[in-house]
């Protein structure tokens, strides 16, 4: 059975905590922080009461329907009288840009290497605590995933268990704050699929294959959840995607769900504002990384800037402040020595049109392999040690061959493109025509703004390459 946050926390706990607190502004919310003696009562009450202070008419479990709102209001109160510890720069807004869409901004000039949020160790969902928690019961669950997934299966747990718990959990009006609707790839149908372009397919057929092996894992643990909600297949999806969505990789590897420092938005390189870090004992605090102005949102990086596709397929959202993106090339059986040349995140074409040195030298590490394979190891040596003038002399004896051959890989991602686009419309049409729902695609507009993304990227270079042609 679940413990109540305020059963675990200790007296000389709270008082560390307090202490800790001390380095941010006093916070600015609708409830007053608890003080001291109102903590320490609060550890006599039932989890029940000290729930129900919030919200008298809440539901009893979470609606996860796709249209239901994200109840912020109730999070904001919820966060204060637990302990978590907000500057009062730290303001939680509704985007305008994506719908049901929560991320936090500054309400005033913030300047470099302040605090922002501060969340206690007990407030924080790990895979390496939930484990704990199940003990041996998910051992056999274990069996049908990949080892890389065993942190976020045991954090998957625990949020159904929450779920389950409804208003007795510790973190209901955090699970009930979270996003409902979602555009990953765990998320998105075989039309989806069916409108991406093939490596933007397969990242997102990834997504959906890992949410698969989920649920033949989930059937492997036995009583720790209900056949009910093992069955419920819309819970087990948006339990998915609230993990893979929202955790944090921790210092020592294990995977978190952060209540509140998980409300920053995703920024590239040049648009972090914000970054994450953990004290000896485990509690959590965000800062900022430079001056930001007032109203602006406050960023962290989600992952590779570069892979706005793998950030859709994971995340569900375009990056469109990406200032590359991978080349979609894709090696049928990639070597040890290709990876060791940049493949493929390295492989990136830029927003002026430009292209990383690793995409010639994949291209041409493959087009040595076809024709010469002693040249190739010559190559791929003269890579690895910086011999420059070697490296070069490849490379122009080999321009014609492999400029060919990406100019043939650029043309084809284009009319791939210009197919998928011609195909969706075509499906439109019909679907119109049949009187059938407008709606019954919602996320066809993102993959639709993916994919133009890609293509404009794609035309700069096509244009490059075509002037390379010419000169």
């Amino acid at each position: 059975m679940t413990t109540s946050l305020i059963s675990l926390l200790s007296w000389s706990h709270l008082l560390s905590m307090l202490a800790i607190s001390s380095a941010f502004h006093p916070p600015c919310h609708r409830l007053p922080p608890l003080t001291t003696n109102q903590l320490r009562q609060r550890q006599l009450q039932s989890s029940q009461s000290k729930l129900h202070q919030y919200s008298p008419a809440a539901a009893a479990t979470i609606d996860i329907s796709e249209n239901a709102p994200r109840d912020i209001d109730s999070l904001s109160a919820w966060a204060t009288n637990y302990g978590i510890q907000i500057s009062d720069c730290f303001e939680l807004t509704y985007s305008n840009e994506e719908v049901g869409d929560v991320h936090a901004i500054t309400n005033r000039d913030l300047p470099a290497d302040n605090p922002i949020v501060l969340v206690p160790a007990e407030l924080i969902m790990t895979g390496g605590k939930s484990r704990q928690e199940i003990g041996t019961e998910a051992t056999r669950a274990e069996q049908t995933l990949m080892l890389s997934d065993h942190n976020s299966f045991y954090l998957f747990l625990k949020v159904l268990k929450e779920y389950e718990l409804g208003e007795q959990s510790t973190w209901y009006y955090y699970l009930n704050s979270l996003p409902r609707y979602y555009s990953n790839g765990a998320s998105m149908t075989d039309f989806c699929f069916g409108c991406l372009p093939p490596y933007a397919a397969t990242q997102a057929q990834e997504e959906k294959n890992r949410l698969k092996r989920f649920e033949l894992a989930l059937n492997e643990v036995t009583t720790f959840l209900s056949d009910e909600t093992k069955r419920n297949s819309d819970l087990v999806k948006w339990a998915f995607n609230v993990v893979h969505t929202r955790y944090q990789e921790t210092t020592g590897g294990d995977y978190a769900l952060i209540p509140m420092a998980d409300m920053f938005n995703h920024g590239g390189a040049d648009y972090v504002d914000a970054y994450i870090s953990y004290d000896d004992e485990g509690n959590c605090y965000a800062y900022s990384t430079r001056d930001v102005p007032a109203g602006r949102p406050l960023k962290v990086c989600y992952g590779d800037p570069t892979n706005p596709s793998k950030l859709l397929a994971r995340y569900g959202f375009l990056d469109e402040s990406s200032s590359a993106t991978f080349c979609k090339w894709m090696a049928e059986e990639p070597s040890s020595e290709l990876y060791q040349l940049g493949y493929p995140n390295q492989m990136l074409f830029y927003n002026d049109g430009s292209t990383s040195n690793e995409v010639w030298d994949c291209l041409l590490y493959e087009e040595l392999g076809n024709q010469s394979p002693a040249e190739q190891q010559q190559f791929h040596q003269a890579c690895m040690v910086g011999d420059e003038a070697t490296k070069a002399g490849y490379h122009d004896q080999y321009f014609p061959q492999t400029l060919s051959a990406l100019r043939e890989h650029v043309a084809f991602i284009l009319n791939e493109l210009e197919e998928l686009a011609t195909w969706q419309q075509s499906v439109q049409d019909k679907e119109r025509h049949a009187d059938l729902d407008a709606t019954r695609h919602p996320r066809l507009p993102l993959i639709k703004r993916h994919n133009e993304f890609i293509k404009y990227s794609f035309q700069l270079v096509q244009q490059n390459l075509d002037a390379m042609v010419s000169s």
